[in-house]
Parts: C-alpha cells; structure tokens; sequence
C-alpha cells in the first residue's frame, strides 16, 4: 500500500523504511504509471530541477525496486526505457482508500508467468548480500570521477583534475579514510549504485559530482552520499571562470573539502549518538564530546568534558581528544564557570600540551590546543604558529581560520583577523560553531573602532547562543562608545547576571589582550556601560 497522506509505503500491513526522495520517486511512478518518465522529468519531480548525476538517479531507482520486491534484472514493477525512461509497469488497485488528488492505493505486478508480485519481496529477504571490506573504524569516503556533462570527451581530464583535488584534501584529513585515486576511478564510465560501491570499498560515504564546461566558465556539483542507507546528506553547486585553470581546481576542491568536512563530522557525530553507552569506543566517545562542544552551553561543555577523557582512557594517545578536553576548560574561563580557576587552567595547559605533544600532524590537535595555550599562558604567537602549522597540514579545516582569527584580533592584528573569520565561514558556511567566527568579527570589529559592525555581528552571535560573555561585553561596550548610554546599561544588566564576578581590573585575566590601547578601549567603554572596577 503507498499512502501519500501518511507518506507511507507498507506490505503485509508492514511499514517498509524507505527516504523521502525514494518515496516521492516511487510515487511519480505510479502516478504516472501510463507512460514513460523521462529522467529530466524525475529531476523536476523528485530533484526540484536540481542537476544531480545519473549513478543518483540509478540507486534511487534501485532503491525503489528494492522496496517493492523488484530487481534491476528482473523488473516486474519498474521497467528501464532504454534512453527513454522509466515506466512503472505493476497493476495499481484503488479503493481501500480514496484516491483523489492524492493518488494512493495498493500496486501489485502485471500477472506473469511464474511471478507471485510483490509479495515476493518476503521470500527475497535473509539472503546473503555479497560482502566487502570491512568499514575502518573511522569515517571512510571515497570520490567518484565526475560526469563531463560538457559534451566533449577531450575534457574529461579537466573533470579528473577536479576529483583528483578533492581526494588529496581529503587526505590530508586525518580523521577521514580515503579510498586512492586509483580504486575511486574504477568506476569511471559505469552506471553504479553507490550502496554497491560502499559495500564493495568498505567505506560508509560516497561523494560524487559532475562538470559541465561551457567557453570560459565551469559549473561543478557535488553531492555526499551515505552509501550504507543511499541518504543524501549535502550537495552544493560551484561555478567559475577558466582564466587560471590551476587556480580555479585548487578553489572548488578547497570549497568542496570545507563544505563537506563538517557535514561528515555531524553524520558521524548522529551516529555515535544511537550507538549504546557501553559498545561506544574511542572515537565515539571523542565524537559525542564534539557533539556537545559545538553547542557551547555551560551544560553541554560539562557533559563533553568527561567524554574526552574516557576517549583518552581508552587510548592514551588521542590527540585530539586531549586538544577537545583542553578547550573545554577554555570555553569554561572565557565565560566565567570555572569554580576552580588555577586549578583548572594548569589543568587546560596541561592537557593542550598533551594534544601538542601527541598531535604534532594532528590539524585538529593543533588547532584547539594552541587556541587554548594562546588563552591559558597569554602566548599569542606561539598559538598563532600552532594553528598556522594546521593550517597548513589541512588548509579547508574552518576552526583553525576562526579561531586563528581570535588569536590575532586579540594580537591587534584587526583585518587579517577579519580575513581569517570571513574565510571560515565561506568553508563551513553551515557550521555548528557559527556564533563562534561572528563573536570573532565582532571582536575583530571593535578593536578597530567599529562599533556599529561590531554590535551588528555580535547580535548575530547571541542569536544562535545567548549566554556568548564576550558577545555581550562587546555589545556593551560598543553601545557606550558610540554613545547610545541606555542599551549600553541595559546589556550590561544582562552581563553582571551572567558573571557577577567580571570587573574591570580583571579583564586581563579574562582575555589575552595583548596590545594596551585595545585594552584601554574595551575596559573604557565596560566601564561607561556600568562593569565595576
């Protein structure tokens, strides 16, 4: 039975799972089950128009086989059209329930010999599957050739190019398991599942994409695919000039590899969610601790924290789970809980020097580790040499350009840290941590005088995090130095409820404010805003 109402497709008065654009695909199919359904019509129907490769459009139709008890090579229900189509070929019984505009009732196959419908489907399932490697014990992916959507064959290596790009990084990524080159580019030229492909490379995401070249400009799509379940999980457009070829293949693998990086890290970080408490392993633990650190609330920072220390029971020498644990106590001092503050910022320093010590290749290590040094000891340039080198082991990482950035607002180094957080954001422009690089602008923002952006980014921040301390001593303070008294003190009411303790003689302590008159400039305009000294 397909029940659009409930968008549900059930046999036996079984619910069968099947994702949303297999459901819209099967259900196109049969209320169009009179003709043949050509695959742009699929892509208006099912895609919005949106241009996605044919191995997309193949597993989806595989999927809708599977589903109701058909296979590609026996094709009761679905039919191919060669270079036409597809056709939904099954009977379709309306009237258990009413049809309408709704099209809904129960389809079964066109009787044929020696054929028993979809209620086959039953007698097909607990075979064996084929079975390939098994799935690394971190995320894995591999990177499909491109379709050359540009009608010439002589651009195929512009394609390959781009590809070949977008795996070497991703293998810069250290907590990526990329399949070569060489393996990914067997597929090329072939209609391909991508559940096959997972299960034939052992890795758990597919990326894929095409190229389509036209004179002087190039419009590349990319689309992430989990390979276990066929659910999409990002796809993104790019498009440029051909001026400096070089140039613009290095730009699309850098905004492919930024976009996508976060996008793996946040399926994983669901996944290690339903695992069992008890099964979870390191890794788990340190993915379930990123997962309440991008939140940034006091609880989910003291929910975090003994995650990553159980990630380093588990292995003594995780660095990036000691880099994780380290920023804890950091977002824990910026915004005035700790209750211990010695104590636990030579706690801070000590597990960012085991990060450092341990993660020397590590961009993520690095990265919060050196963050959280520049913090904790006030050494801003060996935190900015820190988060350079990850920089440069993972040039698409956007926490190292953010809170690089941070380091070098708070060095006086106002435009290249604006520079550093606008960079962040067009790599990771849906990041979990966004509040982050736009409390970074606001900041960045005020130590150059510029109070009305620096309230209008600091807003922005307390939109998606409203307990962000320096977000709202930046307001404050920007209010009272352009002037405006009474949202000055009306902010400040907000900051003293948030951390009584904050004066202004302390604020040295809060913030590595190195250069005197970006000191001078925050703790005169707290102080207009009402902060005791």
């Amino acid at each position: 039975m397909l029940d659009q109402e409930r968008r549900e497709l059930t046999l036996r008065g079984q619910v069968v799972g099947v994702g949303p654009q297999v459901f819209d695909l099967l259900l196109h199919l049969v209320r169009n089950h009179d003709r043949v359904v050509s695959k742009d019509d699929l892509l208006e129907a099912v895609w919005n128009g949106r241009i996605v490769s044919e191995s997309t459009i193949t597993s989806h139709i595989n999927a809708v086989r599977k589903a109701i008890g058909d296979s590609g090579g026996e094709q009761r229900l679905v039919r191919t059209v060669p270079r036409k189509g597809f056709r939904f070929v099954g009977v379709i019984e309306v009237g258990a329930i009413d049809v309408g505009a709704t099209e809904v009732g129960a389809i079964r196959e066109t009787p044929q010999p020696g054929g028993s419908g979809i209620a086959s489907r039953a007698s097909s399932e607990g075979k064996e599957t084929p079975s390939g490697p098994v799935l690394p014990g971190k995320p894995s992916i591999t990177v499909l050739p491109f379709q050359n959507l540009s009608g010439d064959p002589e651009q195929d290596y512009f394609a390959d190019g781009v590809v070949e790009d977008i795996i070497a990084a991703l293998s810069r990524i250290r907590w990526l398991f990329v399949i070569a080159r060489n393996s990914s580019f067997a597929y090329k030229g072939r209609a391909v599942d991508v559940t096959d492909i997972g299960r034939e490379l052992g890795v758990r995401y597919v990326l894929e994409g095409s190229v389509r070249k036209a004179g002087n400009r190039v419009r590349i799509t990319g689309q992430l695919i989990d390979a276990t379940s066929g659910t999409h999980l990002w796809a993104e457009r790019f498009e440029g000039m051909l001026d400096d070829l070089f140039e613009l293949q290095d730009r699309i693998a850098e905004s492919v590899v930024g976009a996508i990086a976060p996008q793996l890290e946040r399926a994983e970080i669901e996944r290690a969610k339903r695992k069992p408490t008890e099964s979870l392993d390191a890794y788990d633990y340190y993915l379930r601790g990123m997962a309440k650190l991008h939140s940034g609330t006091r609880e989910a920072i003291d929910a975090a924290l003994p995650l990553f220390h159980k990630a380093t029971d588990l292995d003594p020498e995780f660095a990036s789970a000691y880099g994780g644990a380290a920023w804890c106590h950091l977002w824990r001092k910026v915004n005035g809980w700790m209750t211990d503050r010695p104590r636990e910022i030579a706690e801070g320093v000590r597990l960012a020097r085991l990060a450092v010590e341990f993660g020397r290749d590590d961009a993520v290590a690095l990265t919060r580790a050196g963050h959280a040094l520049g913090h904790f000891v006030g050494d801003l340039d060996g935190g900015i040499a820190l988060i350079d080198r990850a920089v440069l082991l993972n040039p698409n990482f956007a926490p190292a350009w953010f809170l690089g950035g941070y380091l070098r607002a708070f060095r006086g180094e106002t435009e290249s840290a604006s520079e550093h957080f606008a960079h962040a954001a067009r790599l990771s422009p849906l990041d979990p941590e966004m509040f982050r690089m736009q409390a970074g602008t606001a900041l960045a923002h005020f130590f150059a005088g510029r109070y009305d952006c620096a309230v209008a980014c600091a807003d922005k921040a307390l939109g998606n995090l409203p307990s962000l301390l320096v977000a709202i001593a930046l307001t404050a303070a920007s209010h009272a130095l352009a002037g405006r008294t009474e949202d000055a003190r009306q902010t400040m009411q907000q900051l003293r409820a948030l951390d009584p303790s904050l004066r202004v003689s302390t604020l040295r302590e809060w913030l590595p404010i190195h250069r005197p008159e970006d000191l001078t400039r925050f703790a005169e305009g707290l102080r207009l805003a009402g902060l005791p000294e």
